[in-house]
């Protein structure tokens, strides 16, 4: 029987994507009709985790207009939905790509503030989530002047239910998650050496920073995103590294949300973390492929991940 899962994202958007020809400052610039996508790390690994036909809840804030706009975009996808009403509007991302040149110009917003009430509130509302998932993933940023604490405070919840707890976000909130201890963390070479408390690590450094934080009982497995080179993943006795396949990127918004779907995608069925890995990569490097917000589909996974086992 395959495990169940939650995703949680305390900073979701509504991401709106167009294109225009020759962007270039002080020009009113004419726009293509805009396309609406539902964003946020936990919201885009659901949406994806739907793609590979796992189901997942979806628990995520939503707050005014922009709010229900989401919901309806997220309804539309057929996820199960778990909304958290707030005060505050839901944030709106804003992509465009400039047709001359192919280049994609991404504007992201802060979110506002989650309150002290709402924060509390939203504990209540996971820990007593039942049954209660067996994979958390927790993913994305947080809003503007909202307390990393409060990323801590979920993963002791998940934990203190035995869910295995799996963190993808930056900054202070994955400083906060990963002093509380994961699952599976998922950084760039960045921040990772940020997290062993490093400027900058050289290639031979990461394998002792993912091994140090795993021998420190922070994480069970760190998988380390190379970016265009694939990721390596790290576990108490095992380095596997694998390379993305060669794709004609067309955008990168959502591939690592989608590594992280793939990896759950195969962690939930007892895969074993060669398989984990190239999910991942497959899934990451296939949302590459899809313009604008779009994430991948199943078919340009299938094939990038056989070609991933041909390795």
């Amino acid at each position: 029987m395959d495990k169940t899962i939650l995703t949680i994202t305390l900073n979701p958007s509504v991401d709106k994507s167009s294109s225009a020809e020759n962007i270039i400052p002080e020009k009113k610039l004419r726009c293509n009709s805009p396309k609406y996508e539902a964003g946020g790390g936990g919201v885009n690994v659901s949406r994806a985790l739907k793609r590979l036909g796992v189901s997942s809840d979806t628990f995520f804030t939503s707050g005014g207009r922009t709010g229900r706009l989401l919901e309806e975009l997220l309804q539309a996808e057929q996820l199960n939905l778990v909304p958290f009403h707030i005060a505050a509007e839901t944030r709106e991302n804003f992509t465009v790509l400039d047709t001359s040149n192919n280049k994609q110009y991404r504007f992201g917003f802060p979110g506002e503030l989650l309150t002290q009430d709402e924060q509390n509130k939203i504990l209540i509302s996971v820990k007593v989530v039942n049954p209660f998932p067996d994979f958390v993933v927790i993913s994305g940023s947080l809003p503007a002047e909202t307390d990393a604490d409060v990323i801590r405070l979920l993963v002791n919840k998940c934990k203190s239910k035995g869910s295995k707890v799996i963190i993808d976000t930056s900054g202070e909130a994955l400083k906060a998650a990963v002093e509380e201890g994961v699952f599976l963390l998922k950084p760039n070479i960045g921040e990772l050496a940020v997290l062993v408390g490093k400027d900058k690590l050289e290639e031979d450094d990461v394998d002792r920073a993912a091994q140090l934080i795993i021998s420190q009982g922070k994480a069970e497995i760190v998988v380390v995103s190379l970016g265009s080179q694939g990721a390596v993943l790290f576990s108490a006795n095992e380095k596997i590294q694998i390379k993305a396949p060669h794709v004609e990127v067309k955008s990168t918004v959502g591939a690592g949300d989608s590594m992280v779907a793939g990896m759950v995608s195969v962690l939930v069925k007892g895969g074993d973390y060669k398989e984990v890995l190239s999910m991942g990569i497959a899934c990451g490097s296939a949302t590459t492929m899809a313009e604008g917000t779009g994430l991948f589909t199943k078919e340009n996974v299938d094939r990038l991940y056989k070609e991933i086992e041909k390795q």
